[in-house]
């Protein structure tokens, strides 16, 4: 018997024209809701992403982390039964997502404008880097220069080298302001009864996430410094060597953390009303004094020693933990994190959506290969086996 109960997105369908990350990120999030994802891929080679590299048993990593719990339909739009194919799908459809080439779907006759005329309940959300409209909507954008433009390279890094996200965060930030819009824009239709356009842009999306250092340089203040991976304000906040080569990261955050850690963890509690160090902005001008004072203390404790003193203290701590240790996160596998999901290169673990709800259990289905549900889909919309054939025979599919 089946016992699943309903998701919050059970009986949406979203058509996507997707590739690379933001776009891709955004949608998969629906499909963890229970949306019926049909991604729209170029036939043979699929969305680019597929070939960034081969790192999951043959298959992309971007690609297995963004792309489960779809269907693949492969259609060229430079094909007229392929384009009437796409237009079929979206007369019915409740969503659709693009991260095309600004005005690319506009040439094509897929603005949000031609769509309301044939579906007024569509919800359409294109994703850019820069947005829809503005002197800078037809410069290329990738995420690196996104992080550049957004300031988040102006704060990264160390004083002498800038640095990027580890990760794709620019990518990531839209994605999830699209898939957030998205939800909003079902709630306000069942209220109106109309669907949305949704305009995202990579640029504003991060731009928001540099909420803190926007403000801290508020009326041309020094912006934060570049402080590697400690706070650029408060100190001691960072990373901090321990013996045989082992890092910790502790951080404080006020002066009663500041006077327990000098008591507790450094064993010197005359230290906590030094001159030198006995407010946050001291500490923070004397960081080369202090960081001396600490390393001396840590430098013959184990990395256990220390979290075992700054547990005691309860000052707030971790480990810098390569991608190893995060697979083997003890936290993640106690909350039962972890699940498999099937792949046209076998089965692979992934971690469950962020947020336990006890409502529903999120969708965890397989991840397509190219053009997987190419025919059952064309069936559903009314084309037939000769018709089909002949798509496949002209390459439209």
């Amino acid at each position: 018997m089946n016992t699943q109960k309903v998701r919050p997105l059970d009986h949406i369908s979203v058509v996507s024209l997707e590739h690379a990350i933001a776009a891709p990120f955004c949608t998969r999030q629906l499909a963890d809701l229970g949306a019926r994802v049909i991604k729209i891929e170029r036939p043979e080679v699929g969305d680019f992403a597929r070939g960034y590299d081969q790192r999951v048993n043959g298959m992309s990593s971007h690609f297995t982390w963004t792309n489960r719990s779809k269907e693949s339909l492969t259609l060229d739009l430079k094909n007229q039964d392929a384009m009437s194919a796409l237009v079929k799908l979206l007369e019915t459809a409740d969503v659709f997502v693009q991260n095309l080439a600004p005005g690319a779907t506009s040439r094509m006759g897929l603005s949000a404008e031609d769509l309301k005329k044939i579906n007024p309940k569509l919800i359409v959300c294109d994703i850019s880097g820069y947005g829809g409209f503005g002197p800078y909507r037809d410069k290329k954008a990738y995420d690196l220069l996104i992080q550049s433009e957004a300031g988040f390279l102006s704060v990264t890094g160390t004083p002498e080298t800038p640095s990027k996200a580890g990760c794709s965060i620019a990518d990531i930030a839209a994605g999830m302001y699209a898939y957030t819009n998205i939800l909003s824009a079902l709630l306000l239709r069942e209220k109106t009864g109309l669907g949305s356009h949704i305009d995202v842009s990579m640029l504003e999306a991060l731009s928001e996430w540099m909420g803190f250092p926007l403000y801290y340089a508020y009326d041309n203040a020094e912006p934060p410094a570049r402080s590697g991976a400690s706070h650029a304000t408060i100190y001691p906040y960072g990373p901090f060597p321990v013996a045989n080569g082992a890092t910790v990261m502790l951080g404080l955050q006020n002066e009663r953390e500041w006077h327990i850690f000098c008591e507790k963890v450094l064993l010197n509690a005359a230290l906590a009303i030094d001159d030198r160090f006995n407010t946050n902005t001291k500490r923070h001008e004397q960081r080369e004094s202090l960081k001396s004072i600490i390393c001396e203390c840590f430098k013959e404790l184990s990395i256990t020693e220390v979290e075992a003193r700054l547990d005691s203290a309860k000052i707030a701590n971790a480990r810098m933990n390569d991608m190893k240790d995060v697979w083997d996160h003890p936290q993640l596998g106690a909350r039962h994190r972890w699940t498999y999901i099937a792949t046209p290169v076998g089965d692979v673990p992934a971690l469950l959506p962020p947020g336990i709800n006890n409502e529903f259990t999120y969708r965890m289905d397989p991840i397509p290969f190219v053009g997987q549900h190419t025919n059952s889909i064309l069936k559903e919309i009314g084309f037939n086996d000769a018709k089909i054939a002949e798509m496949k025979s002209s390459r439209a599919i």
